[in-house]
């Protein structure tokens, strides 16, 4: 039986019921699953020590969603609408990119995820884009996560455009941080048409892809967006 590769999912920390739990939409695991991988989540962990037990298990790896990046990573002070960060997580996680992308682990970061990315090589953020960047559109919508809400334009020579053959596609979004000054070795593939950034890739032999959107809500409803998870767990090595 011919194994399948196994794929790392990191885990938001939520202490609303006055205990920590680690916690993942069911997303993320459906479209690994639907892409031909095998999901394996991974918790936050205390000792950072124990990453390198996972790494050595896992193919690929996926930064998901959650709560915003602690702007102490890029050397900012946070402004009032930050309520949401988790230091066990940014800590948790920080390593795991550093370590995974050392080791050349294929590497894939949905919105927070693609955030994640940017900060841990070096980039930084708009910390809310409705108060930082004049003239944005909406981008946190949380009526259905399934749909799309907003236009984004792709580049043609990039990642994006191989996975969905498009230059206009229709995204869903909730988010109110985004990409400012962009990390090392890293490209904008993608925008929205205010300039949000949308996509963005490595421009190294790593395979580095980040996505602003949620593909893994929309893939529920439309089969579309399973190919950007069957594109990744297809560069992932067994």
């Amino acid at each position: 039986m011919k194994l399948k590769p196994i794929i790392g999912l990191t885990c938001q920390y939520d202490s609303t019921i006055n205990r920590g739990v680690n916690r993942i939409n069911c997303e993320y695991i459906s479209a690994v699953l639907e892409a031909g991988g095998m999901p394996l989540v991974i918790p936050n962990l205390q000792n950072t020590d124990d990453i390198e037990m996972y790494l050595n298990v896992i193919d690929g790896i996926i930064f998901t969603g959650g709560e915003d990046v602690s702007a102490h990573y890029f050397g900012e002070e946070p402004v009032k609408e930050i309520t949401e960060v988790s230091r066990d997580r940014d800590m948790t996680e920080m390593a795991l990119f550093e370590k995974a992308y050392e080791k050349g682990i294929p590497i894939f970061g949905i919105c927070r995820g693609m955030q994640l990315i940017n900060i841990a090589l070096g980039g930084n953020m708009y910390q809310d884009i409705y108060t930082q960047v004049p003239g944005v559109h909406g981008h946190s919508c949380e009526i259905s996560l399934q749909e799309g809400y907003h236009s984004i334009n792709i580049a043609r020579n990039s990642i994006v455009y191989e996975i969905f053959v498009k230059e206009r596609l229709l995204v869903n979004s909730l988010h109110h941080q985004a990409l400012k000054n962009l990390g090392k070795d890293l490209k904008i593939t993608a925008k929205a048409l205010d300039g949000i950034v949308e996509a963005i890739e490595s421009t190294n032999e790593k395979f580095v892809l980040g996505l602003q959107f949620h593909p893994e809500t929309m893939a529920m409803k439309y089969k579309e967006f399973v190919k950007p998870f069957k594109y990744f767990i297809d560069r992932c090595k067994i």
